[in-house]
């Protein structure tokens, strides 16, 4: 099982900051789109990934236990 992370707008949409996920086998573009058309979460093609606190690829694979992070962008001024 892998843990998806969700933090400012994405928690909101989602209604939590925490997902469980069998992920492993999958690359992290295939997450991200699995998020994208099960939750309806447009916003996460704008995100940064992160797989274990490191920012990471889309082709990058999914291990067993990996913890996903979706950083959304961050607006100030």
């Amino acid at each position: 099982m892998n843990t998806l992370l969700f933090f400012a707008g994405l928690k909101e949409a989602i209604g939590t900051d925490e997902v469980r996920l069998a992920a492993a086998g999958m690359t992290l573009g295939e997450v991200k789109e699995k998020v994208r058309s099960e939750y309806s979460l447009d916003q996460v093609n704008n995100c940064m990934m992160a797989v274990n606190e490191e920012f990471a690829p889309e082709d990058t694979t999914i291990t067993e236990g990996d913890t996903i992070a979706f950083i959304p962008p961050v607006s100030g001024g």
